[in-house]
Formats: C-alpha cells, structure tokens, sequence
C-alpha cells in the first residue's frame, strides 16, 4: 500500500498555481514538511470541514483550481459534505482523500473504511461526478490526481494508503499567520 508522504511528494510539483486546503493532523504536516507555500491553508481544529471550506472557495474563485487534501476520519464525520459537492458541482475543484482506515492522528482507531465502505462509492452515490480510487502505486495516484487536475468536473480520489503518520501532527506556522498568508495570496489573484 502506499504511503501518504510519497503521494503528496508526487504531486507537490503541481500544487504552485493553485489553492490547497488540508485537513488538520498527519496530512497538514506531512504537506507542509515538503516546504511550505503561501497558496496552502492547514485547516486546524475543523475536522470535516476542508471540503466545505474547498467548496467556498471553488465556488467564490472559479477560474481557480482548488485541491483539498482530506482524510477517510474527517470525511466519515461529514458525510454530507459529498451531498453538498454534488449539488454545486465546482468545476474547479479537486477533492482527494487520504484513507488510511484509521483515525490516525487522533489515536488511530479504525474508520469504517477498515470493514467495507467505499468512500468513492458513496461520492458517486451522492451525486460526485467523477470519483476513484487508487489503490496500489504512488504512480497510479499521481495519474489520477492529473486526469482530475485536467478535468473540467468537480473530482474526487480516493487514495488508499499505509496508516502511518509523522512523529508530530503540529505544524510549526501559527495558525493566525497561516490564515493572514492565505489571505493575502487569493487578494492577488483578484
């Protein structure tokens, strides 16, 4: 199975031009460990919540890509989230969760991934236009995650990974200036 870490390195390349929302714990600070970016926001203490916030910016910014970085934990708390995707179908906006099977950052106890549920299944079921999952090879993610950065059509991968994190889930930017940064990158855009 893959490694989340190896996921992230295959596409941080073509993060540079667009927005990038992670949820909070492993996947903020594994992303941000690869160097970080004033076009990355680490949504913090808000689990469930990165397609939300994905979604608001996708549909107030739509000539922008928009990629969030999700986790099978944070998307099981917010099932509704895909509902609300369907229904206003970003064009601009790529959804890609992490499923590790577990709650990884919080203890690691299993999701529901871990006996069956199929995070992309229930995207499509809902309405998500197109949804995969990539399973085996970093490579298989990495062509996916360009088909979905290509499309023009709200996307969703599921990426399938190794339930390992880094030694520490705080990133060292502050949470205050992450959102100052942020902020002032979208004002220059406009």
């Amino acid at each position: 199975m893959m490694q989340r870490l190896e996921c992230l390195r295959a596409v941080y390349p073509r993060l540079s031009d667009c927005l990038v929302v992670t949820i909070m714990g492993a996947v903020a600070a594994e992303l941000q460990s690869l160097g970080h970016r004033e076009n990355f926001f680490y949504l913090q203490h808000a689990m469930g919540l990165a397609s939300s916030t994905g979604l608001g910016l996708a549909l107030c910014l739509p000539k922008q890509k928009i990629v969030v970085f999700d986790g099978d934990g944070s998307v099981l708390m917010n099932l509704g989230g895909f509902t609300t995707l369907a229904r206003y179908r970003p064009k601009n906006l790529v959804h890609v969760v992490f499923d590790n099977e577990s709650l990884l950052s919080v203890g690691g106890f299993p999701t529901a991934t871990s006996t069956g549920t199929d995070l992309a299944k229930i995207a499509l079921g809902a309405g998500v236009p197109r949804a995969v999952t990539a399973v085996h090879r970093v490579q298989e993610f990495s062509m996916a995650f360009d088909d979905a950065m290509r499309s023009a059509m709200l996307s969703c991968i599921v990426a399938k990974v190794q339930a390992e994190g880094p030694k520490a889930y705080v990133t060292d930017l502050s949470l205050l200036e992450n959102r100052f940064q942020f902020k002032r990158y979208i004002e220059k855009l406009k």
